[in-house]
């Protein structure tokens, strides 16, 4: 529901709605959201714009080292204190742009009297109401399916999931955008084949399902829709702070 037309001038009190990032999981996939919500923002000044208040912090634990890896540390304390002082500077919800980080959400909620909103419940809502009972094929971290992060959300909204084949060559493609080398042609190689590979398991939609695949998309070439997560948060966090009804999951 990308926002194009403004039917009303949004009052003062909806114009300086806050909306804090839990950030920096990656660095590149927080200023891609931020990048987004800006370019879905029907603008004609600055004061049009949505008020983010960004914790950028790439000093996070890793969710790999933690989830995948398993001797990292745990990155929920870091989260919540990152929730709590976005509270404490204003804010009238938070958003976290990182799927696998959402293995964490419950830590940032408690740390917290606003609503942290969540992004594979967005995202799975979006799908439902656009594609009722589509297989959902999954690229995304490993962990994500190590942790059933999106298994525990579908079987309420009639989805299922797919994943590809090669999901450590995924991980691998997240890890170059991580370094920064998300566009070295043999890294968007591995991306179409994996997008490849869940049309062929039979995916009616794919999932841009870590944000850091979110940076490089504009490379992805299927014939297949894709629903990238960022996005969907990026055009609710616009219809929200214009004061739109925006339910909650």
């Amino acid at each position: 529901m990308t926002i194009h037309d403004r039917d009303v001038e949004p009052s003062p009190s909806q114009r300086h709605t806050i909306v804090g990032v839990l950030g920096g999981m990656g660095p590149d996939a927080t200023v891609t959201f931020m990048q987004r919500v800006i370019e879905v923002t029907p603008a004609e000044d600055d004061i049009d714009h949505v008020h983010l208040l960004v914790d950028n912090n790439p000093k996070v634990p890793s969710r790999i080292k933690a989830l995948i890896d398993g001797d990292g540390e745990n990155p929920g304390p870091v989260i919540a204190d990152m929730a709590r002082r976005l509270e404490q500077g204003g804010a009238d919800f938070l958003v976290m742009p990182c799927n696998t980080a959402h293995h964490y959400w419950q830590y940032a909620q408690d740390a917290v009297d606003i609503p942290v909103w969540h992004i594979v419940e967005r995202t799975l809502d979006t799908i439902s109401r656009r594609i009722p009972g589509a297989k959902v094929g999954m690229l995304c971290s490993p962990a994500l399916r190590k942790i059933g992060l999106y298994e525990g959300f579908t079987e309420a909204r009639g989805l299922s999931l797919v994943y590809p084949d090669d999901e450590a060559a995924v991980l691998e493609v997240i890890r170059a955008v991580k370094r920064g080398q998300g566009r070295h042609p043999d890294t968007l190689a591995v991306f179409a084949r994996a997008a490849d590979d869940l049309k062929a398991r039979g995916a009616d939609v794919l999932v841009l399902a870590c944000t850091e695949l979110s940076v490089i998309q504009d490379a992805l070439d299927v014939s297949l829709p894709v629903v990238d997560t960022v996005q969907v948060l990026a055009e609710q966090v616009v219809a929200a702070a214009a004061g739109a009804d925006i339910p909650d999951p």
